[in-house]
């Protein structure tokens, strides 16, 4: 495979990165897969998989191709003076994660405090899409959608709560079933306010039933 050059966001140094692999290039490796497991992948059932596989991956981790940050980018000040908390509850994502490639079902709960600008709430679920369509830890997923809500709108604060399953658990491993991770990151009012914080904490319990 050649290697191409492209700019590292977090160092603006190019690096060395080699060409993304053609989709009959993909096909061709998940058909060694089904032989590595003892399959025949030209039998009916499975002739068609790869292609069907590959263009599953393309879903399953579009988040690749999105900028959370510029999903953020328009605002609107006419708030009236609105300074009060915007919390969008119970965001669904699916996710895989990087260990196992197995499947992450969650909800995310993200809140902030405006300072003078608000933003599209359905902004709010593209970010947590945007990062969740990706190969992901449920911490730094957690930490991703929390530090780029902080980075573009500025707000008073910013609080992210989020509970997933980890199939990487039910089926496979200790097999535990009916366990759920619950990871936060709470920013500027959030983390320095008692009151705020479990302000957005009480919203999060009522709408889980806990």
């Amino acid at each position: 495979m050649s290697e191409i050059m492209r700019l590292d966001r977090t160092s603006a140094h190019p690096i060395i990165q080699e060409e993304a692999a053609s989709q009959s290039q993909v096909e061709k490796a998940f058909r060694e897969v089904f032989r590595w497991i003892g399959e025949d992948p030209d039998r009916d059932g499975l002739r068609e998989t790869p292609n069907r596989m590959a263009r599953a991956f393309q879903e399953y981790f579009s988040g690749y191709r999105q900028d959370p940050e510029q999903i953020l980018q328009k605002t609107f000040e006419e708030t009236d003076g609105y300074d009060e908390m915007v919390v969008l509850r119970g965001i669904p994502f699916e996710s895989h994660c990087e260990h196992h490639v197995a499947p992450i079902i969650g909800r995310a709960w993200v809140a902030y405090v405006p300072d003078r600008r608000v933003v599209g709430i359905s902004k709010l679920a593209r970010v947590v899409e945007a990062y969740a369509k990706r190969l992901q830890i449920q911490e730094r997923l957690t930490a991703q959608v929390a530090n780029t809500i902080e980075k573009v709108l500025k707000p008073q604060g910013v609080a992210v709560v989020i509970k997933a399953a980890h199939h990487c658990m039910s089926s496979r491993g200790v097999h535990m079933h009916g366990t759920d991770l619950v990871t936060s990151r709470m920013l500027g009012c959030f983390r320095d306010n008692p009151m705020t914080r479990q302000e957005f904490m009480s919203m999060v319990h009522s709408s889980t039933g806990q």
